[in-house]
C-alpha cells in the first residue's frame, strides 16, 4: 500500500487483458483518472447491430415502456419463448439460462456459477480481470483461476448466446440512465464492508483510500440498505458508464432496494463508520 500524497492513477498491469471489445482499453477504463473524467463505454457493434431497438426506444417516453418492449425485443431476437428456432431444446437445460436469471443467479451467490460467467463476461468485453471468485485470484496461472475458468466455461456450455445476451443488457442500461439523467456523469453509491483487510488497497490516507475492486461488484444508492453487509460503509461515485444494471431497470429483476452491479477497476473511496 502506498502512502505518498498522490493515489496511483492508472490499473495495475495484473488486473487487466491486453485486449477487449469496447471503445476504450483496460488499462484507461480502469484506471482513476477515468473514474475522474468518464467517458462513454461501448461494446464493439453493439450500437449499429441493434440500431432499430435504440431508434424505437427514442418514441418511448416512459422508462415502464421502455423496459417492456425491451424484454419483448430480447425474447424475439434471442428466441427466448421458442429454444427449438435456435437449435436449443426447451426442456429446462442450460437453454433456459437467459439474461434474467444470469443476474438474479449473480444476487443470490455472487461467487456461483452465474457470477462466474458475469465476471468473465466483462473480463472479454472490458478487459478487466477476475481479482476475485471464491479466493482471491492474484494471477491466471494458478489453480484458483482454472477452477474459475472451469466454472464460468460450464455456466456458458450449451447456452443462447448468453454474454450477446448481456451485451444487450449493458446497452439498455446505458440507454436509460442517458435518458433518466442527461446532464450526470456519476451516481454516488455505497457498499457495506467489514474492513478494508479483504481488499486490494492500492493507497490509502485517514479515510480516503484507492481501491482495485473486482471486475463486477454490488452496490447500493441506500446508505441504510448498505450498512446490512459491514461495519463499515465505503463512499463512491461510481461513473454512470460503467453501471451494467439497477433495481429500476428493469422491474422485478433485482430484489434489493437501490441495487446496483458496475464495473470495476480503481476507485477512490472514502470510508466512513456506521
Amino acid at each position: 500500500m502506498d502512502n505518498d500524497t498522490s493515489p496511483p492513477p492508472t490499473l495495475p498491469a495484473c488486473a487487466r487483458l491486453p485486449i477487449n471489445r469496447c471503445n476504450l482499453p483496460a488499462v484507461i477504463l480502469g484506471s482513476l483518472t477515468y473514474q475522474q473524467h468518464p467517458t462513454p463505454l461501448m461494446i464493439d457493434g453493439l450500437g449499429d447491430l441493434h440500431r432499430y431497438l435504440w431508434q424505437h426506444l427514442d418514441t418511448l417516453d416512459t422508462p415502464e415502456l421502455r423496459a417492456e418492449d425491451f424484454k419483448a425485443y430480447m425474447r424475439g431476437h434471442f428466441c427466448l419463448d421458442d429454444l427449438s428456432a435456435c437449435g436449443l431444446e426447451g426442456d429446462g437445460g442450460r437453454g433456459n439460462a437467459d439474461y434474467l436469471r444470469l443476474v438474479r443467479g449473480w444476487w443470490f451467490n455472487p461467487d456461483g456459477r452465474e457470477a462466474a460467467v458475469l465476471k468473465g463476461w466483462v473480463e472479454s468485453r472490458f478487459g478487466l480481470m477476475t481479482r476475485f471468485h471464491r479466493q482471491p485470484l492474484k494471477d491466471n496461472e494458478g489453480e484458483g483461476y482454472a477452477r474459475f475458468m472451469h466454472e464460468r466455461t460450464c455456466g456458458l456450455y450449451n447456452t443462447n448466446a448468453l454474454e450477446s445476451q448481456m451485451d444487450l443488457l449493458f446497452g439498455f442500461c446505458q440507454y436509460e440512465l442517458g435518458r433518466q439523467y442527461p446532464e450526470q456523469t456519476h451516481l454516488t453509491l455505497y457498499r457495506g464492508v467489514n474492513g478494508l483487510e479483504d481488499h486490494e488497497v492500492l493507497w490509502r490516507r485517514g479515510k480516503r483510500a484507492v481501491v482495485l475492486f473486482n471486475n463486477v461488484n454490488a452496490f447500493s444508492s441506500h446508505r441504510e440498505r448498505a450498512d446490512e453487509f459491514g461495519d463499515y460503509i465505503l463512499t463512491v461515485r461510481v461513473p454512470m458508464a460503467k453501471v451494467c444494471c439497477f433495481q429500476e431497470l428493469l422491474p422485478g429483476l433485482l430484489r434489493g432496494e437501490g441495487e446496483h452491479l458496475a464495473i470495476g477497476g480503481v476507485y477512490e473511496v472514502s470510508l466512513s463508520t456506521l
